[in-house]
């Protein structure tokens, strides 16, 4: 009984890690991946759409966070400038893949090439806008900052830099979508 129980487990596992295996940070994906080995076994589809709303998610973090650090009030000058433009660049991107969680779970096979071009730009503009994020703080390690708001700025360009890569691999995600089509095994949505 508890072999039986291995062999699901390993199986389970080896859905994300064969998922994953066309992403950049493969090891970041089966760790943020892994609870949808049940649900979405080896359907593309639902691997890209869970990608991308494991990337929802994240964004959706950063946010909250970048409310945080407005609310606390410790940056200024360019900082507090960056930082501005870091949530508004997040407002952004969560639009973007907002839309692409939306055209994913209506995929159709008529209409299947523009959705998978949709999706291209979408989550490469949610990509870009991490990487605009991470570049208006770029430089700031000046003898300007406090020791404070150098930590703030560490841990926020790790937590951005995390998002980024999680983003990539649902963009590896949904590129595999694109090369593979809809199959017979797959959810089909039909127009």
């Amino acid at each position: 009984m508890v072999l039986a129980k291995g062999n699901n487990n390993s199986n389970k596992n080896g859905y994300v890690r064969e998922a994953c295996s066309v992403t950049r940070y493969q090891d970041l994906c089966v760790h943020s991946l892994a609870q949808f080995s049940n649900t979405a076994g080896r359907s593309p589809s639902k691997w890209a759409r869970a990608g991308v709303s494991v990337t929802i998610g994240e964004v959706k973090k950063i946010r909250a966070y970048l409310a945080q650090l407005k609310r606390n009030g410790g940056f200024m000058g360019r900082n507090r400038a960056a930082l501005s433009d870091c949530a508004e660049v997040f407002d952004d991107a969560l639009d973007e893949l907002h839309r692409s969680l939306g055209v994913l779970r209506k995929l159709s096979k008529t209409t299947f090439s523009t959705q998978m071009g949709d999706l291209n730009t979408w989550i490469s503009a949610a990509l870009t806008d991490a990487d605009t994020c991470l570049d208006g703080f770029q430089d700031q390690d000046n003898h300007n900052n406090s020791n404070n708001n150098k930590k703030q700025i560490k841990l926020l360009q790790s937590r951005v830099q995390n998002v980024s890569y999680i983003t990539s691999n649902a963009l590896a995600l949904v590129n595999k979508l694109a090369t593979t089509g809809i199959g017979s095994n797959l959810d089909q949505h039909k127009s």
